[in-house]
């Protein structure tokens, strides 16, 4: 969280980019009882995997959701556009690691079963996350920057002068 906080130079928007993975855990979780395997070190080694991923995720829509405030859009614009665009990158991290997991997650050949809950973590926590962090992420970052720019005794940055 702090390394976030350094990059960012806020404390609001790391806790906007972590929503995401409350969603993670709960598609471990649910892959884990679904596929009946036990939590060990390679479902929890597969765990941080796919937080890494969501959190590589949610950073790619907050920051372009801030690119998009710092150009005078509002929050909820902002966090539209970041939903809009960065779909495809997202979209493409998450189903790339998902589809790599899925040899792994089957547990085929010799010795297979041995790493097959990394590969089940992986694209459970994946699954949630990616939801997450398409609608959840920026509707969090729309409610808490809304509000952020509507308080009483904020005024708005003025506009440019046309030349």
């Amino acid at each position: 969280y702090l390394l976030i906080v350094v990059n960012f130079q806020s404390w609001l928007d790391p806790f906007i980019i972590i929503t995401a993975l409350p969603g993670a855990l709960a598609g471990i979780c649910w892959m884990l009882l679904l596929t009946h395997t036990t939590l060990n070190v390679p479902s929890l080694t597969g765990a941080i995997m796919c937080m890494g991923v969501a959190t590589a995720n949610s950073i790619l829509m907050v920051s372009f959701a801030r690119e998009q405030m710092d150009e005078g859009k509002g929050a909820r614009e902002a966090a539209l556009e970041a939903g809009f665009v960065r779909i495809r990158p997202v979209l493409m991290t998450a189903l790339a690691m998902i589809i790599g997991m899925v040899p792994m997650a089957l547990g085929l050949g010799e010795g297979g079963e041995q790493n097959a809950p990394l590969g089940r973590a992986v694209i459970g926590g994946l699954l949630f996350a990616t939801f997450a962090t398409l609608f959840f992420v920026p509707c969090v970052f729309s409610m808490i920057h809304g509000r952020r720019t509507h308080r009483p005794g904020h005024e708005p940055p003025p506009e440019p002068a046309m030349v």
